[in-house]
C-alpha cells in the first residue's frame, strides 16, 4: 500500500535546496501521440569537469495504481515464460515515489560526440526491458529477441524515421540509432499488443530515469540556469527552472499528483 508523502518531511530530510515544480500542469499526454522535439541546443562547448554540478531529485505519485494484468494466454510462449500475473508498467509507482519518468534538461549545452557504448533494448516474457530509457543523437542501440517467439519492433517517431523490422528467433540482434532530438518515440510489437517502450534522444549526456524508488541523478552539467522537464507516459510533463552552481549539486521535485 503507498503511503502519503509529506512533501515538508522531504525538504527537510534533503541535503540539498529543493526546487519547487511548475508549469506543466496535470493534462495527460496520449502517449503515441505526444513526441516533440526539443528546442535547439547552444553551440557545444567544453566542459570543466572540475567544476561541473549535479541536477538531482524525486518523481512523485500518490495516487491510484490503474495497472492491469497482461493475458497472455495467445501465445503459449510468453504465457510459460510468466507462470504468475504480470502487470502492465503504465504506472509503476511505490511507497508515493513514480518509476519510468525520463528527465532531461531541455536547454543544455551540446554534448559533443554520442557514446560509442550502445543501450540495449531485451525483449524477454514478451516484455520490453526497459520500458523507459535515452540515447543520444547518432548513439546506437540493440535490440535483443531473448524469447522463443516471433517479435516486431515497430518504432513510430514523428521527427525520426519509423520502422518496423522482425525478429523471428531467439537470440536475434538489430542495431539502430535516431539521428534527430524527439522526446518521446513509442516501441510497440505488432504481436503482442501489450508490449510497449518509450525511448528519448536528446543531443546531449544530460537526462537520466527514475528507478523504482523515484530518483535520479543527472551529473557533470556545467554551471548554468536550467529548465529541466520530466515525461511521463501517463501524466504528461512537468518542468522546473533549476540553477546549478559550480561544484554545486541542485535538488528538483516532480509532483505528478497533480
Amino acid at each position: 500500500m503507498r503511503k502519503n508523502i509529506v512533501w515538508a518531511a522531504l525538504l527537510l530530510a534533503a541535503p540539498l535546496m529543493l526546487v519547487a515544480c511548475g508549469g506543466g500542469g496535470g493534462e495527460t499526454a496520449a502517449p503515441a501521440a505526444d513526441s516533440t522535439a526539443a528546442p535547439a541546443p547552444a553551440p557545444a562547448a567544453t566542459v570543466d569537469m572540475a567544476s561541473a554540478g549535479t541536477i538531482a531529485g524525486m518523481a512523485l505519485y500518490d495516487g491510484e495504481d490503474t495497472d492491469t494484468v497482461i493475458k497472455m494466454d495467445a501465445d503459449p510462449n510468453c504465457a510459460a515464460a510468466n507462470p504468475g500475473d504480470v502487470y502492465t508498467e503504465t504506472v509503476v509507482a511505490e511507497g508515493g515515489k513514480l518509476a519510468n519518468v525520463f528527465v532531461y534538461v531541455k536547454n543544455a549545452p551540446a554534448g559533443g560526440a554520442a557514446p560509442t557504448e550502445p543501450v540495449v533494448l531485451t525483449q524477454k516474457g514478451c516484455r520490453y526491458t526497459p520500458h523507459v530509457f535515452g540515447v543520444q543523437t547518432g548513439q546506437t542501440f540493440i535490440v535483443h529477441n531473448g524469447d522463443q517467439s516471433l517479435h516486431n519492433i515497430h518504432a513510430t517517431p514523428n521527427v525520426n524515421d519509423e520502422f518496423n523490422q522482425s525478429q523471428p528467433f531467439e537470440g536475434m540482434e538489430m542495431e539502430k540509432s535516431f539521428d534527430k532530438v524527439e522526446v518521446m518515440i513509442p516501441f510497440k510489437c505488432d504481436v503482442h499488443p501489450w508490449m510497449s517502450a518509450y525511448v528519448g534522444v536528446v543531443d546531449h549526456p544530460y537526462f537520466a530515469v527514475t528507478g523504482a524508488d523515484g530518483s535520479f541523478t543527472i551529473d557533470g552539467i556545467p554551471a548554468g540556469t536550467y529548465t529541466v522537464e520530466a515525461w511521463h507516459e501517463k501524466f504528461g510533463t512537468r518542468t522546473v527552472e533549476v540553477t546549478v552552481e559550480a561544484n554545486g549539486a541542485a535538488a528538483v521535485g516532480f509532483d505528478f499528483n497533480s
